[in-house]
C-alpha cells in the first residue's frame, strides 16, 4: 500500500442492538484488521471479537493460502454500511465439562445388581440395535410380569377379533389395569370413600350433607 493513494471516506456503521447507525470516516483501501481496531476504538468494543460484514460478505484479516497468510485490503466507497457484531464468548470450560457430566448422567444404564439376563438384552439392544436411551428407560422401567401380559394380550387379541368380541376384550382389559393398580393400603389407611372404611369412618375435613347441616345449625354460615 505504500504507492497506493489513501482518500477518507465515510461509512456508516451498524451495530448489531437497540444503538442507532453511526457515521465514521475511515481511509481507503485500508487493512480489515486496521478498520477492525479503528472500529473497535471508535465504539469501545473487543476487537477480537468483533465480526465485520461488508456488502453482504463477513470481513476476514487474512487471506488463507497455502504459502502463508496475507493482509486483507478492502476499498471503501462513501455511503457502504459496515455491520458490526459482538461475538459472544464461549462458556468457560468448566462449564463446558459439565454439561458433559450431564449428559452422561442422563445416558441409560443397567444397574450392576441386575440378573445375566437382562445385561444381555440391554447389551443387544443397546450395541446392535442402537435403540435410544430414552426408550431404553421405557423399556427397563417395565417389570417381566407387565411384559408377559403385554406379550399375552397382543397374542389374545387376533383371538378376540376372530371371536367378534373385541369391545368386550378392551372393556375386559381396561376393568384389569384399573384393578391391578388399585395398590394394597396399610394397616390403619383410610379410604377417600368412607363406605369402604370399617363403620363407614370418614376422612377428617370431608364436606358432606351432615356436615354442611351441622354448620348451619352451629351459625357458622
Amino acid at each position: 500500500m505504500a504507492g497506493e493513494e489513501r482518500e477518507a471516506v465515510e461509512i456508516t456503521v451498524k451495530t448489531v442492538g437497540p444503538a442507532r447507525p453511526t457515521r465514521v470516516r475511515v481511509p481507503s483501501p485500508i487493512k480489515v484488521a486496521d478498520l477492525r481496531r479503528l472500529v473497535a476504538a471508535e465504539f469501545r468494543l473487543p476487537a477480537e471479537r468483533l465480526k465485520l460484514v461488508l456488502r453482504g460478505k463477513t470481513l476476514r484479516d487474512k487471506k488463507e493460502k497455502n504459502d502463508g497468510d496475507e493482509d486483507v485490503v478492502i476499498n471503501l466507497d462513501g455511503g457502504d454500511s459496515l455491520i458490526v457484531a459482538v461475538v459472544p464468548k464461549p462458556p468457560a470450560r468448566h462449564l463446558r465439562d459439565g454439561d458433559d457430566d450431564d449428559d452422561e448422567e442422563l445416558k441409560f444404564q443397567i444397574p450392576q445388581s441386575a440378573n445375566w439376563l437382562k445385561k444381555r438384552i440391554f447389551l443387544f439392544l443397546h450395541q446392535k440395535l442402537r435403540l435410544p436411551d430414552i426408550l431404553l428407560m421405557a423399556i427397563f422401567s417395565i417389570s417381566l410380569k407387565a411384559w408377559i401380559g403385554i406379550i399375552l394380550w397382543f397374542l389374545l387379541a387376533p383371538v378376540a377379533q376372530k371371536w367378534d368380541i373385541g369391545p368386550i376384550y378392551i372393556l375386559i382389559t381396561g376393568f384389569l389395569i384399573i384393578l391391578l393398580n388399585l395398590g394394597k393400603r396399610q394397616h390403619g389407611d383410610l379410604s377417600a370413600y368412607s363406605i369402604f372404611n370399617e363403620d363407614f369412618r370418614e376422612l377428617p375435613g370431608t364436606l358432606n350433607a351432615d356436615r354442611l347441616d351441622r354448620d348451619i345449625r352451629a351459625g357458622q354460615f
